[in-house]
């Protein structure tokens, strides 16, 4: 007698840890017609971090905001409703909407579901959107003391109230895609902050050192070609000039399995999860030592590749003396992500990288241009082919504790990132503090 209950306890045992870690999974498919209709999710109510109603519910069909543009800036954080836009809230989270417990599934008595406040702010979206203009690309913005994220716009986008009929048509080339967790690009410039930081941890002199410009610099095989001619500049003046031939040098030195070993350190080359997604990964090729190609890596070209959302984690430790908050799409998600995510820097590497960037904005971009803000940020022009003009980049952050705002933009092809991609982020990072 007792081996038998002995074999129910146990299999009573696993069934209830099975129930705990697989139920939602178990109830969530798109065929369980107490919570879907006809594949679509027909519960629950979708609102911004201040609750307005970004998606709902009415006579059991999925409905939007009633403002056009709203829906499509939103788009790729609240869904569609059939599921083609995996980053959504109405796939990531759909437990929630439904209204998963253990003890009832789906059941609910008014059958309405509940509802998942999501961290951004529904206008803030809208301002990137405008700022945007119709260019495809990525803006995101978080606080980087709690890890929420206040803004998250991908483009092309469309209006899920209004679906197009051809997803065929080149205007919406990769529209399912949120660019911001789920692509990676060629980073440019912006990828220097990766290999200052190896120079300044493993070149024990090179703050005192100055490195010569001439518009060029010849390697073994080939000639890295810089932006400008700067002469005589410190690491520092460097940074700021955005020099190609200083950090084409500084890669030639530190090598590729140094390089290789800071962009997997910070983050660039691995997998994260944000609320649950899974994100895309940048990655990093080792080149020859001595090759035209591994001082090309250096300056982000090569085959070097960035997601936004890795270097908004980045752009947190700079900001946090090298910690990063665990980020997250939900609202008051950070109460709980602000004690975990990942120490990336040391703290004087941190500083120093801030240091630089504040020159950066005081020397290169100018301060006018950024009224107001106590802006750290680096800009990034990539080129991505000789018949398609480079990608253009902006990221960092504001060193306010009111308003501790990191943020990236990527305008695809849109040219010099610190006066195409840098306006994009002084229009959104104005609306938010403002906000």
């Amino acid at each position: 007698l007792l081996i038998p209950v002995l074999l129910l306890s146990i299999g009573i045992g696993i069934f209830l840890f099975r129930l705990i870690r697989d139920g939602d999974d178990w109830v969530m498919f798109r065929s369980n017609g107490s919570i879907y209709d006809g594949g679509v999710l027909a519960v629950g109510t979708v609102t911004d971090r201040n609750g307005v109603v970004l998606a709902s519910v009415e006579d059991g069909e999925r409905v939007y905001s009633e403002d056009w543009e709203l829906r499509r800036a939103t788009l790729h954080v609240v869904g569609d409703p059939y599921g083609n836009i995996g980053t959504g809230a109405l796939s990531v989270f759909a437990d929630g909407l439904a209204g998963y417990d253990l003890i009832g599934g789906t059941y609910s008595v008014s059958g309405s579901g509940d509802s998942v406040a999501l961290s951004i702010d529904g206008e803030l979206n809208r301002v990137a959107y405008e700022a945007l203009d119709g260019r495809n690309g990525a803006v995101v913005v978080c606080d980087y003391k709690t890890g929420e994220i206040l803004c998250c716009v991908s483009c092309p986008t469309y209006d899920p109230a209004d679906p197009p009929d051809d997803f065929d048509d080149p205007e919406y080339d990769g529209v399912f895609l949120n660019r911001v967790l789920s692509a990676s690009y060629t980073p440019g410039s912006i990828y220097k902050l990766v290999t200052v930081t190896a120079a300044l941890e493993q070149l024990p002199d090179v703050r005192e050192r100055t490195f010569f410009c001439n518009g060029s610099l010849d390697v073994d095989d080939g000639t890295v070609v810089c932006t400008g001619w700067h002469g005589e500049q410190t690491l520092e003046e460097a940074l700021a000039n955005s020099c190609n031939c200083a950090f084409a040098e500084l890669a030639l030195e530190l090598g590729p399995e140094t390089l290789a070993a800071y962009a997997e350190r910070l983050g660039l080359t691995r997998e994260m999860t944000v609320s649950g997604i899974t994100t895309a990964t940048g990655a990093f090729e080792k080149a020859k030592p001595g090759s035209e190609d591994l001082a090309w890596s250096g300056i982000g070209q090569y085959h070097d590749t960035v997601t936004p959302i890795q270097m908004l984690r980045l752009m947190c430790a700079v900001a946090n003396g090298g910690h990063s908050p665990e980020l997250t799409l939900l609202r008051n998600g950070g109460i709980i992500s602000g004690s975990g995510g990942d120490t990336l820097l040391k703290s004087d590497t941190a500083r120093e990288l801030g240091e630089m960037m504040s020159y950066n904005v005081a020397a290169t971009y100018g301060r006018e241009n950024f009224p107001g803000l106590e802006l750290h940020a680096k800009s990034g022009t990539a080129e991505v082919g000789e018949d398609a003009s480079s990608h253009a980049w902006f990221v960092g952050y504001i060193d306010d504790p009111e308003h501790p705002l990191a943020f990236v933009v990527l305008v695809e092809n849109g040219g010099w990132g610190g006066a195409v991609a840098g306006s994009v982020a002084n229009t959104v990072l104005q609306a938010a503090v403002n906000r």
